[in-house]
């Protein structure tokens, strides 16, 4: 049995790192795939590379509280140099590898970086464009060997690594030091650094032990990515706390892949990979015959009527004598595909489907939905195994309290509670009031239970021109419970009607074109009235729960996906809306001619 490390044992977060070497050395602590085949990292193996690191950064005579950036994939070199920093006392800031080059330099300057770590050749052609904007950094450092940049503050790991290194790896700092920056991904606006402490982070991943009980046995596969707070905390520190193994995935296009050959015990995702599995689900079951459907929906409905009953909310029935035919004939076929072996998938970071959750769950997959802000380090809230209510975000995790403030907005406060946000005094005060609660921007509801549900953002309602207010997001997540649709934005901000603009999944569009009697590839299809039509009338099916007023009278089809290369998209795969926006205004404005506004 391995033993978990708790926060007041590890102290800092390097504390965690140097206990778990002492308590497991040999056991794997990392898998990863380097040149065409997977390899292992034990701890002892990692303290050894972490004292190497640590003897570079020296070199390079930083001071202690220094700023040091890392912009890689997950890889275990992204742990050892964020270990052997915090070994010294500098603080990292972590840099999303898919983000812009005059983003990069603005976080870069913001900070204060003094080294910056990157991977590839093609990540350096895209930093030397700014190269000049980030006259502050000393070093930098890249993984692979670049020659002939011209750049002499350059350097690659070959010629800062030494060969071996006899440092001694000790506890520093106290639990209250700062060891993070973490630039918030900004839907509007320049993005805002959230200082982390040691205490932060470490009792936010010990609180979420409660909700999804972690062991040594059991098998992470990380690939969202660690600039991401939520895969940092509980991707990253929860796994070494509990002595649990993770292994890297080799990119998001190989997810598939992976998930079949690491075969992972837990999986923490976004709801997008979640959409993905289930659009992918429901494209196939559409172009099949019906009687796989309806034995499809009956294994889900079957399955859920179990997992009602064993929450304790459900009676027991019949049909639950066909569960382990239809387990053998559907479930368990489609949970191989995400290896076979997932005890818990967790999703967070943004609102997950119900429609999406049930499927899952009635497929006999436990799924558990979380809460959290950056400024939270991250995770606000969960649901526990035994007591889950998909549709909700879960309870407050061990030690954060809740409220409701004014508009429903949702406040916090604990021991996760940021410090604040760097030098930027203003934003701080208006987050976190005098009494050290947090305003979360967020609209809540709290149930008799303590579960929180989560219904809307205060920046986003929609005041459209009659007074109604709507929330977009419960709308789009509705919308996109149909194949059809990839990506969905409402709009109508003091219009006299909604209009919906879609991104068309084009395996589903190709057949649903056909239907209609048109060619697929014709540029006037997308607007053509009968597909606008039928398109509408998809829409208003998956919104027949919503009041009268929520309705889309309007529809603006999208073939090109809204992404973080288009700049529609942030880093974390959040809608940039006011971007949307202003990149289809002229067509939004004609799907509004002959209206007052």
């Amino acid at each position: 049995m391995v033993a978990v490390i708790s926060p007041e044992q590890a102290v800092t977060l390097h504390g965690l790192f140097i206990d778990r070497v002492r308590l497991t050395p040999d056991k794997i602590a990392y898998r990863y795939f380097e040149r065409n085949a997977w390899r292992d990292f034990t701890w002892r193996d990692m303290q050894v590379e972490v004292a190497r690191w640590k003897v570079a950064l020296e070199g390079i005579g930083l001071q202690r509280g220094d700023r040091v950036a890392i912009m890689l994939r997950n890889c275990p070199q992204w742990v050892m140099f964020d270990q052997a920093a915090m070994s010294l006392g500098l603080v990292t800031v972590p840099l999303y590898t898919v983000d812009r080059p005059d983003n990069t330099a603005y976080i870069v300057n913001n900070a204060g970086v003094r080294v910056l770590l990157f991977e590839t050749a093609e990540q350096w052609q895209a930093l030397r464009t700014v190269r000049d904007q980030m006259g502050g950094v000393l070093r930098f450092i890249s993984i692979d060997h670049l020659r002939n940049t011209g750049e002499s503050r350059l350097k690659s790991i070959s010629e800062i690594l030494p060969s071996s290194a006899r440092v001694q790896l000790v506890p520093t700092g106290s639990p209250d030091d700062l060891v993070s920056i973490i630039y918030t991904s900004g839907t509007t606006g320049k993005p805002k650094g959230v200082m982390l402490s040691h205490a932060n982070i470490l009792s936010n991943a010990y609180a979420s032990l409660d909700t999804f009980p972690v062991s040594g046995d059991d098998v992470f596969l990380s690939f969202l990515p660690l600039s991401h707070t939520f895969e940092r905390t509980l991707g990253y520190y929860l796994p070494m706390m509990a002595g649990a193994v993770v292994a890297f995935s080799r990119s998001i296009p190989q997810l598939s892949d992976d998930l079949q050959l690491i075969r992972p015990t837990l999986l923490i995702a976004v709801p997008r990979i979640y959409e993905r599995v289930y659009s992918a689900i429901m494209t196939k079951l559409h172009e099949g015959p019906s009687f796989k459907r309806r034995l499809f929906n009956l294994a889900v409905d079957t399955g859920w009527g179990i997992f009602e009953h064993k929450q304790g909310r459900g009676p027991w029935k019949y049909s639950f004598l066909l569960w382990p035919l239809l387990q053998q004939l559907v479930a368990q076929k489609i949970l191989n595909k995400l290896g076979g072996r997932l005890r818990v998938a967790i999703s967070g970071g943004a609102a997950l489907s119900s429609e999406v959750s049930r499927v899952f769950v009635g497929l006999g997959l436990a799924m558990v939905q979380g809460y959290g802000l950056t400024e939270t380090s991250p995770v606000i809230s969960g649901n526990r195994l035994a007591n889950n209510f998909p549709e909700s975000v879960g309870q407050p995790v061990r030690g954060v309290q809740v409220r409701l403030g004014a508009q429903s907005e949702l406040q916090v406060t604990g021991p996760n509670v940021m410090l604040g946000y760097w030098n930027n005094e203003e934003a701080t005060r208006a987050i976190i009031g005098e009494d050290g609660w947090l305003n979360t921007g967020d609209i809540a509801q709290i149930s008799d239970t303590g579960h929180l549900y989560i219904t809307g953002r205060i920046k986003e309602i929609i005041v459209m021109s009659n007074g109604e207010k709507i929330p977009p997001n419960d709308m789009e997540l509705a919308i996109l419970q149909d194949p059809l649709f990839e990506q969905v934005m409402i709009f109508g901000e003091a219009r006299p009607y909604l209009v919906a603009l879609v991104v068309l999944n084009a395996t589903v569009w190709a057949s649903f074109a056909k239907e209609v009697g048109i060619r697929a590839d014709m540029p006037e299809a997308l607007t053509d009235s009968r597909v606008e039509s039928r398109v509408l009338r998809r829409i208003a099916i998956n919104l027949r729960g919503f009041p009268g007023y929520a309705k889309v009278n309007r529809v603006l089809i999208l073939r090109e996906h809204w992404s973080i290369d288009n700049d529609l998209l942030t880093p974390t795969h959040k809608l940039k809306r006011d971007e949307v926006t202003r990149r289809y205004a002229a067509p939004i404005k004609q799907l509004y001619e002959g209206h007052s506004l």
